[in-house]
């Protein structure tokens, strides 16, 4: 809702979006509102007032200052950076593939990343650090040693979120990065925990075979410990892909528009024939 109203506060509302430039600017000042409506969203529903942007800051040190009031340190800068870097594109995905969609019609890059946005919303799509994090609290409140939880869970017919993908087979090239700044992080600010628990699960998880059967690790089993790492709140993740997410959308938008064809799939009726229509009253 926030983006779709961003719309009214465009200065250029009545850009032609066949105009390149116009629609690359209009690009750009959605990229650089989303971080602070989120930012101001949090900060608003805990009671403290917003903070404005610091132009002497780059894009990913500048949201966690707007969020938590504090400049980041170096290595949550770089860190918060390369995660959104790595989150900002990765080929046809839904929310990615309905951008273009709409795009295809013709409507300004507003429509498209406001539909973005909505398909980003669904839980196959979205949610999956989020799901990781409250797993891994949930191994923390219990006291259990990871590994003793993940059996116990397997046991129960519980799925362990932060496993599979639709595209990987492999352990997911991202998730090897977030690792590596997880590990970052941790030696940064001296507690290990996060980076422990997702170490040992992921080690037990691949000696049980699991990445034998092409279920390995996803950029999600990692995203989620990083934010946490950095004081995000978990119901912050999704919100947070969107703001990386956008970058993608607007860039196969403008790609797709510059050779457009309006995107109309065909269907094929598989239903009942000879079917005789019954008037409503009848039925």
């Amino acid at each position: 809702n926030a983006t779709s109203m961003l719309s009214a506060y465009e200065p250029e509302p009545d850009a032609d979006p066949e105009d390149l430039d116009a629609t690359l600017r209009q690009g750009r000042r959605i990229t650089a509102k989303i971080p602070t409506v989120l930012a101001a969203f949090e900060r608003a529903r805990q009671g403290e007032d917003p903070i404005a942007p610091d132009s002497d800051l780059s894009h990913a040190a500048n949201f966690l200052y707007m969020l938590t009031g504090t400049e980041p340190d170096a290595v949550s800068a770089e860190t918060f950076d390369m995660a959104l870097t790595l989150h900002a594109d990765h080929g046809l995905n839904a929310s990615t593939f309905t951008a273009m969609v709409i795009g295809s019609t013709m409507a300004d890059i507003y429509s498209g990343v406001t539909g973005g946005i909505g398909a980003l919303s669904g839980s196959l799509h979205g949610g999956a650090n989020q799901d990781v994090m409250e797993v891994l609290y949930e191994i923390d409140a219990s006291e259990k040693d990871p590994v003793e939880w993940v059996k116990d869970a397997r046991d129960s017919g519980r799925r362990i979120p932060g496993f599979g993908h639709r595209v990987y087979a492999v352990k997911d090239p991202r998730a090897k990065i977030l690792e590596e700044k997880l590990r970052d992080l941790a030696e940064s600010s001296g507690d290990t925990k996060w980076l422990d628990y997702t170490t040992a699960i992921e080690e037990y998880l691949t000696d049980q075979g699991l990445l034998e059967k092409g279920i390995a690790p996803n950029v999600d089993f990692y995203s989620g410990s990083v934010y946490d790492s950095m004081g995000i709140p978990v119901d912050m993740y999704t919100p947070i892909f969107a703001m990386s997410r956008v970058g993608g959308w607007i860039a196969h938008v403008v790609e797709y528009q510059d050779d457009n064809r309006l995107i109309r799939p065909r269907a094929r009726y598989t239903g009942p024939d000879d079917v005789s229509f019954v008037p409503v009253d009848e039925r």
